[in-house]
């Protein structure tokens, strides 16, 4: 799962914070509705945005427990607190979400009643839908700047920070949910057949579970830690093989240690005959040019290659 630090938590608070408000509000009145009319689509989507609503306030649980002072037992610091709780996203989204709205489908399904007051079930979930897609747009007009020119699923996956594509798929789901919804709601109501309510309730729960566990995959490779993009490797290669009294990178790894801190271990040729005092000033340039080339590598260790390392291999 671009650049590091793209969407940091600054970045994404202000997207969290609009996706937490509407959901709050979508939840109470998906509800309201549910009880209501009855209608199991309703339901099923009200737990949905309790669901996202619980997710958008682990994304700030993560974000602020990453800021913590790095100490002796984490000498790197906390930031992986984001990944962890936006796996713990997934796995919400998952539990409380796909498969309540499974069994819910389920058992509409095997035991149909019939809607009341439709009219009041489309009408809420029309709202619903205006107010996701204003989520949605908030969320895509924060991450539009750190997407760059690739498509929207090759950003999420590339990303190496949790917080804006769990929002944009979150929020593209709830798009998806909520439309699934009134179609089973419109179905029923226009067919008399309230089998289409439940059948609509399973559609939303199979969603759920597809997206938490694309989330839960994702975040795990961030969990286990992913290396710098191709172009932010390429560029600490340069960096360091342009600074004087460095031959070339023999042996290069990097990895996220959150999305705005990376871990950089580098194996050098110096040149030949250069004293240790010159080397340990070369080693202060290199780690100088790389911070400028790669400004979110905040650890970086430089040590000279020895005649056995491998040829130079960038991860």
């Amino acid at each position: 799962m671009s650049t590091g630090g793209d969407g940091g938590h600054g970045e994404s608070a202000g997207a969290i914070l609009a996706a937490f408000l509407a959901n709050m509000g979508i939840a109470a009145t998906k509800l309201i509705g549910f009880l209501i009319t009855g209608s199991s689509s309703l339901l099923a989507e009200a737990i949905h945005s309790v669901a996202d609503s619980s997710n958008q306030g682990l994304l700030f649980l993560g974000g602020r427990r990453a800021r913590r002072p790095a100490t002796a037992l984490h000498p790197f610091g906390f930031g992986r607190s984001r990944y962890f709780w936006s796996f713990v996203v997934a796995i919400v989204l998952f539990s409380a979400g796909g498969l309540f709205a499974l069994y819910e489908g389920w058992h509409k399904i095997s035991h149909p009643e019939e809607i009341d007051s439709p009219a009041i079930a489309i009408a809420i979930l029309l709202a619903a839908l205006c107010f996701e897609g204003f989520a949605l747009r908030t969320a895509v007009r924060h991450a539009r700047p750190f997407r760059g020119d690739r498509g929207w699923l090759a950003y999420v996956r590339r990303s190496r920070s949790p917080a804006l594509p769990v929002l944009l798929v979150e929020d593209s789901a709830a798009l998806a949910g909520l439309s699934l919804a009134l179609l089973g709601v419109v179905l029923a109501t226009v067919t008399g057949e309230p089998v289409f309510d439940g059948i609509g309730t399973l559609a939303i729960g199979a969603l759920l579970v597809a997206v938490g566990v694309f989330l839960a995959v994702e975040m795990q490779s961030l969990l286990l830690g992913e290396a710098a993009v191709p172009e932010q490797r390429e560029a600490i290669a340069t960096s360091a093989s342009a600074v004087p009294g460095v031959g070339k990178v023999v042996h290069m790894r990097t990895q996220h240690l959150s999305p705005d801190d990376l871990l950089v271990a580098l194996k050098v040729d110096f040149d030949e005959g250069m004293s240790a005092a010159a080397a340990g000033e070369v080693v202060n340039d290199c780690e100088a040019a790389i911070r400028a080339a790669v400004p979110i590598a905040t650890h970086i260790y430089v040590e000279p290659a020895a005649a056995s390392d491998a040829p130079a291999s960038a991860r």
